[in-house]
């Protein structure tokens, strides 16, 4: 690879040995011989992980901000609940971009390549007369998205009919169907019929002079904000405009019922389940339900008549297909016991159970490949949600790359960004914290146990019961309210890898890891990593030594 190629605006996952170890500290800016331009290259790898494109110039001017040179720098790290947008065309900035530190603007790479922008545009998608590009900085309200940013972005005008659009909401779509409405289509509207019009994305007010989204169906009342409805986490991009509507499938039952509590599963079609009753029963941890990979706490569930194949009712009765709000297409209910997967909205690991794919997305690369999936518990859970750790009901309203702190486990997840917020004040609660379950059941209380949300002003000293060890009373934890007051740490109870089924087995590059049970013999193994006795109720096996958790065994993943 010559020297100055490099391709950065590729974005390939780092388990596959790429770029992003790479970071700005081994960059090198450099003078080619016999050239007048400076260009720059990664020191770390020398391009080995970075196919050629062409060189980037460490500095350079754009026809949109003339005023000042733009410099290329790389983002290592984004403060929580802070996103910023392109000055070009007002999506994500990416991790590399061109950045002027006068006037606080930014532009993709990708964009600083891209031709100059037009400076008239005649007969425009949203308006009857030619506009003029008005490049200098100015804070005005576009008349399409009702947004006035701070970094002022390039904007269009026509100075007769006092209309200004952003240069990025020139192509707004039409007609689109998006994730908080799939029942339905969504049109472009100008402006909106007086009204007390909220955001069905944003949960914000709509302001009724300017443009955004509605219903097509007269019956309906969905509107939302236009920078709302065509985000990437919301929308897929097309316009649908001018395309007929899809006849949706005929919804497949997950089970056929043979007789009166006798039920014939999808995923178990060789025998039949028999509903057994919620009633006085001992309690068995190891009895597992083969759908969400939790145990059998409560309630009636279906188990095999002929094997030891279990289902919470509930999880029978799983739809075959659904919509859900984090993502703009609709998922199939899979079944597969043979190979590990990631849920998209929560950082467990799974080696079984049931999840919800879109046959549309693929993500990853190599071994990690997979499509876009939804463990059974984060898709089961909607907004607006009505939880025990807040006293208003909770939304999806994250945008595309913000990150927010989840308030109950007092943790920042840098993989998963989508949260369930409260629009009254910022409190925030992550999907790992919102699948928890409320009441539990532990081997050695005859009672149940409750989640506990913990409090800030708590004066409390609690002992968790497994590892003997102070319990923080300001975060969350599990107790029995009766007399006999036990308390344990959620990963204690419940493990540090939840859904990690024991018996089973995945692969990492190659090799094996099996997941043993670890709550069967009195003797505990000791972690190779960490050099503590194994507390959790699984223990992974890999290359011969034992490791209590995944973080243990890949600290990368954490």
């Amino acid at each position: 690879m010559e020297q100055g190629k490099f391709h950065v605006d590729e974005q390939v996952s780092w388990r596959s040995n790429s770029k992003w170890g790479c970071f700005a500290e081994r960059w090198q800016v450099f003078r080619p011989t016999r050239r007048g331009s400076i260009y720059f290259r990664c020191r770390n790898c020398n391009g080995k992980f970075h196919r050629e494109h062409n060189k980037a110039p460490v500095e350079l001017k754009h026809p949109l901000h003339p005023k000042h040179s733009l410099r290329l720098v790389l983002l290592q790290s984004r403060p929580p609940k802070e996103t910023r947008e392109c000055y070009c065309c007002d999506k994500q900035i990416s991790q590399v971009f061109y950045y002027c530190s006068a006037c606080d603007i930014a532009i993709n790479f990708v964009c600083a390549k891209e031709q100059p922008v037009l400076l008239y545009i005649d007969r425009p998608k949203w308006h009857e007369h030619t506009l003029a590009l008005f490049p200098s900085e100015a804070s005005v309200t576009c008349n399409l998205c009702a947004l006035v940013h701070a970094t002022s972005c390039p904007f269009y005008t026509c100075p007769p009919c006092n209309f200004v659009v952003h240069e990025s909401c020139l192509r707004l779509p039409r007609v689109i169907k998006i994730s908080r409405h799939p029942q339905h289509r969504i049109s472009f509207t100008p402006s909106f019929v007086q009204g007390n019009w909220v955001c069905g994305v944003c949960r914000r007010k709509i302001n009724t002079d300017y443009g955004g989204y509605s219903c097509i169906k007269d019956a309906c009342s969905f509107a939302a904000h236009s920078k709302c409805a065509t985000q990437s986490n919301v929308w897929d991009g097309i316009d649908l405009e001018e395309v007929p509507e899809e006849i949706e499938e005929e919804e497949l039952e997950p089970f056929e019922t043979i007789s009166e509590g006798i039920i014939q599963h999808f995923s178990h079609p060789d025998h039949h389940l028999r509903l057994d009753e919620d009633k006085e029963r001992d309690y068995d941890e190891n009895k597992l339900c083969q759908a969400c990979i939790m145990p059998i706490y409560f309630g009636n569930f279906y188990s095999c008549m002929q094997c030891d194949f279990i289902l919470h009712e509930a999880c029978a009765k799983l739809p075959r297909k659904i919509y859900h709000p984090i993502h703009p297409h609709r998922l199939t209910l899979v079944v597969d016991f043979d190979r590990k997967k990631s849920c998209l909205a929560c950082p467990w690991m799974y080696t079984a159970g049931f999840f919800y794919e879109c046959d549309i997305c693929e993500t990853g690369f190599g071994e990690e490949f997979q499509y876009f999936m939804l463990h059974v518990q984060c898709a089961t859970i909607s907004e607006p949600l009505v939880h025990e750790s807040h006293m208003d009901p909770l939304f999806l309203t994250s945008k595309p790359g913000e990150q927010r702190i989840c308030l109950v486990c007092k943790e920042l997840d840098h993989k998963h960004t989508e949260t369930f917020n409260c629009i009254e004040c910022d409190f925030a609660l992550c999907f790992k914290c919102a699948t928890l379950p409320q009441k539990v059941r532990y081997k050695h209380d005859k009672h149940e146990l409750t989640l506990s949300y913990g409090k800030e002003t708590s004066t409390m000293t609690y002992w968790c019961e497994v590892c003997e060890r102070k319990i923080n009373p300001k975060k969350r934890f599990y107790m029995c309210e009766e007399y006999c007051c036990v308390t344990l740490h959620v990963e204690c109870l419940i493990g540090m890898d939840l859904y990690m089924k024991p018996g089973s087995s995945y692969s990492v590059q190659g090799r094996k890891i099996d997941v043993l049970p670890n709550n069967r013999h009195m003797c505990r193994p000791i972690c190779r990593a960490c050099k503590k006795r194994c507390l959790y109720k699984t223990a992974l096996k890999f290359i011969g030594s034992i490791y209590c958790s995944n973080s243990c065994c890949f600290p990368w993943s954490k």
